[in-house]
């Protein structure tokens, strides 16, 4: 057992007392930066295809900073492992990086110009993103009537999130209505949910690619909210909502409450196109 005079238990005490504050300075700098990491997984989803969900793609690197940021606080002894594409970085900006480290520099001399967290308007694909800035340490909340499995019922319609995105005025950009609105409930259908879609006929079948399924109720809650009803490009009919069977919808429910318990999500089984 260890005693309040163990020199490791002072510091974790001192460490707990500290790591809110510590942790609301990590997300103001992250905010800094997120307008480029949005900016990036758009155009990467763009790129890509449907299989690609901007907003894992985007804590994925939210992950990854923090990650190589413990490189600042090496012991010589326990390193980091560099990611692959890293392992190319010149010899002479290495041994930069390593000093850089052993000083305990974290921040490099401030230079004279356009600061991080300020507006980039004449940058390609920024305007707009300000309105849907996703909070990278802000958890999504699952709780309250939307994130009940019980709301899901052998007649509840589901829309598929491609449809959605058309609905609203996003077609464009596939993606942006899940970093919009990151805590709407979607589903990823797996193969046999996809064999079904595209015998009914609710989808063509598009290979490895994923395809979400989203409650219908939720979406035309959005389309009546202020930020949508007055739009000139809200298409409802483009919906197409349908009611799938029984086994999907289970699925859904245990989906929805592993969600709600704030489990992980298995990964999907299906292979990037």
């Amino acid at each position: 057992t260890r005693s309040f005079t163990d020199p490791s238990v002072s510091m974790d005490l001192l460490r707990a007392v500290l790591q809110p504050s510590i942790n609301e300075e990590i997300r103001g700098i992250f905010n800094k930066y997120m307008k480029f990491f949005q900016t990036a997984a758009i155009n990467v989803r763009d790129n890509v295809g449907e299989e690609v969900d901007p907003e894992q793609l985007i804590q994925e690197t939210c992950r990854s900073c923090l990650e190589q940021a413990k490189l600042l606080f090496s012991d010589g002894k326990k390193v980091v492992p560099r990611l692959p594409h890293e392992q190319a970085v010149p010899k002479r900006a290495r041994q930069m990086d390593e000093e850089l480290n052993r000083r305990g520099s974290p921040v490099p001399k401030k230079r004279k110009g356009r600061p991080p967290g300020q507006s980039l308007s004449n940058d390609r694909g920024i305007s707009g993103m300000a309105a849907w800035k996703l909070k990278v340490s802000e958890p999504v909340k699952r709780d309250g009537p939307k994130w009940d499995p019980s709301r899901l019922t052998e007649t509840t319609t589901f829309v598929l999130g491609s449809r959605a995105n058309k609905a609203l005025g996003m077609g464009g950009t596939r993606g942006r209505l899940y970093i919009k609105h990151p805590h709407l409930f979607k589903y990823a259908a797996d193969p046999q949910d996809k064999h079904w879609l595209t015998e009914q006929q609710h989808m063509r079948a598009i290979g490895g690619k994923m395809a979400y399924l989203l409650i219908e109720e939720d979406i035309r809650d959005l389309a009546a909210s202020e930020d949508y009803r007055d739009s000139v490009d809200l298409r409802l009919e483009e919906l197409k909502p349908f009611i799938p069977p029984a086994w999907m919808t289970e699925k859904m429910q245990k989906h929805m409450e592993t969600l709600r318990r704030g489990g992980d999500v298995p990964a999907p089984e299906d292979p990037p196109e």
